[in-house]
C-alpha cells in the first residue's frame, strides 16, 4: 500500500499531465505553500497550538496538539502516513481544530526518532522508511492508542461528554481502527484514508477488531489500491453491515496518498470531498 512504485509512477503521470512541475513538487516537499493548498475552514475558530510530549509504556511521544482557544470540544486523534508528523499534517490538524475539534497529531515512530522522521519530506524514498514502520505492530498500536486517548482526556480543552474521533492515513488506517478497539467505550468515529492493511486473514485483522466496537466509520479507498485488492471493499461492507455499524465505504478516483497536501499525487477535489465527509462523520460525535 505504501510502495515506492505507486509514488514514482503517479508523480510521472502528474508531471506529464502538467498538473505539477518538479519545482512545485520541490516546494511542496519542503513544506512551502501548504497553507495556500488547504482551504481555510468556514467560520474558522481561533486556535491554540503547541508541541507536546506524551508518556507511553514505551517512552515519550512527541506530538502536535491544536484546539480552539476557548471551551471544551470533541477530541480527534490523527495517525499520519509512513512519512510521519510533518508540516502537512500540522496544517491538516490545525484546519480540523479551526472547525471546532481538539486535535492531537502524533509521531508514530517516537520509539526510534523524533519528528521529522522523513529526511526529504514527501520526496523521501519509501524503502528508507520501511525499517521504522516494521517496528510497529498490533501491540504498539493498541498501547499507543490507550496512552494517547488517556492524555487527551486529561486536557481541559477536551469535552468528556462527547466521543472521540480518530483518523489514519496509509499505515495509519489500521491504527485508527485499533484505536477504537483499544477504547471501545470512548471512540465514536473512525476514518481511514487510503489506509493499507485494513483487511487481512489474521483473527486480529483491523477490520475485525473495529467491528467489535460501536464506532461509525468512514473508509475512503484509493483507486489503485482497489485495483490491487478489489475484494477488500466488499469484505468491509459485509463485515460492518453484519455488526450493524454505520459505515461509509467508497473508492475514490485519487491514487494512494491523495489526501496530504504535500503528496506527489495530491488530488484537491477528492481531498476536499474526503474532508467534507470527515466533518459529517465527526458532526455526530
Amino acid at each position: 500500500m505504501c510502495d515506492q512504485d505507486h509514488f514514482e509512477e503517479d508523480l510521472e503521470k502528474y508531471l506529464r499531465a502538467g498538473r505539477v512541475t518538479r519545482r512545485d513538487f520541490g516546494n511542496l516537499t519542503a513544506g512551502v505553500g501548504l497553507a495556500m493548498m488547504l482551504p481555510r475552514a468556514a467560520n474558522a475558530q481561533a486556535v491554540t497550538e503547541s508541541d507536546v510530549e506524551i508518556r507511553t509504556p514505551d517512552g515519550v511521544c512527541d506530538a502536535y496538539f491544536v484546539h480552539p482557544s476557548s471551551g471544551a470540544h470533541a477530541a480527534v486523534l490523527v495517525w499520519p502516513d509512513i512519512l510521519g508528523l510533518r508540516p502537512a499534517f500540522r496544517q491538516m490538524g490545525k484546519r480540523l481544530a479551526e472547525s471546532g475539534y481538539s486535535v492531537l497529531v502524533v509521531n508514530p515512530f517516537y520509539r526510534v526518532q523524533k519528528a521529522p522522521t522523513a529526511s526529504k519530506g514527501s520526496a523521501t524514498p519509501i524503502p528508507e522508511l520501511l525499517p521504522l514502520a516494521k517496528q510497529l505492530s498490533e501491540t504498539t498500536h493498541m498501547t499507543d492508542a490507550k496512552a494517547f486517548t488517556a492524555w487527551l482526556d486529561s486536557q481541559s480543552s477536551v469535552a468528556k461528554n462527547r466521543k472521540i474521533g480518530t483518523q489514519g492515513y496509509c499505515m495509519g488506517g489500521p491504527m485508527a481502527f485499533r484505536t477504537a478497539a483499544a477504547n471501545p467505550d470512548r471512540v465514536g468515529a473512525v476514518a481511514s484514508f487510503h489506509g493499507g492493511g485494513l483487511v487481512t486473514q489474521d483473527p486480529s485483522s483491523p477490520h475485525l477488531q473495529a467491528s467489535k466496537t460501536k464506532a461509525s466509520l468512514l473508509i475512503a479507498i484509493a483507486s489503485n489500491d482497489d485495483k490491487q485488492r478489489p475484494d477488500d471493499k466488499n469484505v468491509l461492507k459485509e463485515t460492518f453491515a453484519k455488526s450493524g455499524q454505520a459505515a461509509e465505504i467508497e473508492v475514490y478516483s485519487g491514487a494512494h496518498g491523495w489526501c496530504p497536501p504535500d503528496s506527489t499525487v495530491y488530488n484537491m477535489p477528492d481531498a476536499e470531498k474526503a474532508w467534507t465527509r470527515l466533518l459529517a462523520l465527526y458532526g455526530k460525535l
